[in-house]
């Protein structure tokens, strides 16, 4: 899995598995923290998520714009720098006034720009590792491991925040809304070991970060015809139409499902359920999973009996654990953003285990394919939250019930756990094959602006995130799904009806 992949490629992503931790910490609480900190309802905290999310997205079209002109490697230093700026005017408890507003508004702003100038040039670098013919093929599995990478630091992100939050909180006093920036201070840390890394493996990468032509260097001509080049431009912007309505759905997990685990989710778990909500119990999870592929495809005996060892001291170890289980745990609705995450980061080899038997036997679906499978996907995950919701009662009747003294309806985590599995298989479907894809497809002159476009696209998506937060109040919970369901089976057909027209661009 890690064999024959060029050492940049690891360099590059462990500078953006810092950075994603940081963001991700921040993003676990931000809806909370916008509808307590500023009394805000639903509809307009989803507002102000969505826009943001949709800022940190479309950012990259012009960071892609600039890299073209000044090189990749110039806009991610002074993206970090901005974003660093940013997070640090987060982090500065203001309480809830105007002036809070604003700062933290110009805080989302700053983050937004930083990061567009960071995020989409990363991958455009990582891209330009696999132009070399030496690792063309291993391009597809790249992207899955880089991909896997973000995730690791996505996946302590949410224990990340509760408990520092918590921790400012009972050791230090805070009230419960400033104790929210102490999660959002985590990213500027997060960001100094980014950056520290970056220059340290430099030199591994350095090659593709592009910016002026050093004397005696080779430049990558654009041989495209102007058919082809509007073939493939053609062919991208049809995929960037489709995962706008993916995004619209997935990025769901911070608004709607993060209030339905808060509104209507059981506050408390035990026994075997409640070990799921320990992240050190996901990363023995992990650590099982790679050792137990290390198995198959270690070259030595001793590797092999290395790995199964570890295999079968995690197994003990969690058969211990699980044994001495007593009592119950809190759950906060943010931990439950760990789980996509940690589906990424343990499926991974089983994705690209499964893709690389098909592409030994020729039948390896191509990306766009891919792509329209992972909209099917999507559609059950919303199928399940939708069959979860019969019979609860709606959002503003649950909000009355529970003032007016009375129980109200809440259901058990597994719809939501069952929820994040089913996403997360459409998101390794779809967004590691897509940036894949951009990077394969995007005629070589406009590179970053198409990485960019495809950043656009999720932008649009996020910016839609905030339908769910308009929906969320007097209507039936089931429907609120069903409409995300609906979209991305009508995405899904769409790519079909375009196959022949994607697949040819890609040829």
């Amino acid at each position: 899995m890690f064999k024959g992949q060029p050492k940049g490629l690891f360099a590059l992503a462990l500078a953006n598995t810092g950075e994603r931790f940081g963001y991700y910490t921040m993003l676990a609480v931000f809806a909370l923290f916008l509808r307590e900190n500023f009394g805000l309802e639903a509809g307009t905290a989803g507002a102000i998520y969505s826009t943001f999310l949709g800022l940190v997205y479309f950012m990259p079209l012009v960071g892609g714009i600039m890299a073209d002109k000044f090189g990749f490697g110039k806009m991610v230093t002074i993206g970090i720098s901005v974003m660093f700026i940013g997070y640090l005017l987060l982090s500065v408890p203001l309480g809830g006034d105007t002036l809070a507003m604003i700062a933290m508004l110009a805080a989302l702003l700053l983050i937004s720009i930083g990061t567009g100038l960071f995020k989409g040039n990363l991958q455009v670098m990582v891209g330009n590792l696999y132009d070399d013919p030496k690792y063309a093929d291993k391009r597809d599995a790249a992207f899955s491991l880089f991909y896997m990478a973000i995730n690791i630091g996505a996946l302590f992100a949410p224990t990340a925040a509760v408990k520092i939050k918590e921790w400012a909180e009972l050791s230090l006093g805070f009230s419960s809304s400033d104790a929210y920036h102490f999660s959002f201070a985590v990213a500027c840390a997060a960001l100094i070991l980014s950056i520290a890394i970056y220059y340290i493996f430099r030199p591994t990468f350095r090659h593709v970060e592009g910016g002026e032509r050093k004397k005696g260097e080779t430049v990558v001509e654009d041989t495209l015809t102007p058919a082809e080049t509007k073939s493939r431009m053609t062919a991208l912007f049809l995929v960037f139409a489709v995962v706008i309505f993916f995004w619209m759905a997935f990025h769901q997990n911070g608004l709607t499902l993060t209030y339905f685990a808060n509104e209507f989710t059981q506050k408390t778990s035990e026994g075997l359920q409640s070990m799921a909500f320990n992240v050190w119990n996901l990363v023995l999870i992990i650590v099982a999973v790679y050792a137990g592929f290390s198995i198959f495809q270690s070259e030595t005996r001793k590797a092999k009996v290395i790995s199964a060892a570890v295999v079968l001291g995690v197994i003990g170890i969690l058969v211990y654990k699980y044994i001495n289980v007593s009592g119950t745990v809190a759950v906060s609705a943010p931990i439950f953003q760990q789980f996509n995450p940690f589906y990424v980061v343990a499926l991974t080899p089983v994705s690209m285990a499964i893709f690389g038997s098909l592409a030994a036997k020729g039948k390896e679906p191509s990306a766009p394919r891919k792509i329209a499978y992972g909209m099917i996907v999507a559609a059950a995950g919303f199928a399940v939250m939708a069959f979860g919701s019969f019979g609860l009662p709606t959002p503003d009747a649950q909000k009355a019930a529970l003032e007016a003294g009375e129980a109200g309806v809440f259901c058990s985590a597994n719809w939501l756990i069952s929820t994040y599995l089913v996403l997360t298989f459409a998101e390794l479907l779809l967004s590691p094959m897509g940036i894949s894809f951009v990077s394969k497809v995007a005629p070589p002159k406009y590179k970053g602006m198409m990485m960019g476009c495809w950043f656009v696209a999720t932008a649009i998506g996020n910016m839609l995130v905030s339908v769910g937060g308009f929906l969320w109040g007097n209507i039936p919970l089931w429907i609120v799904w069903s409409v995300f369901l609906g979209l991305c089976l009508l995405s899904a057909l769409f790519m079909f009806i375009m196959m022949k027209k994607l697949e040819a661009a890609t040829k």
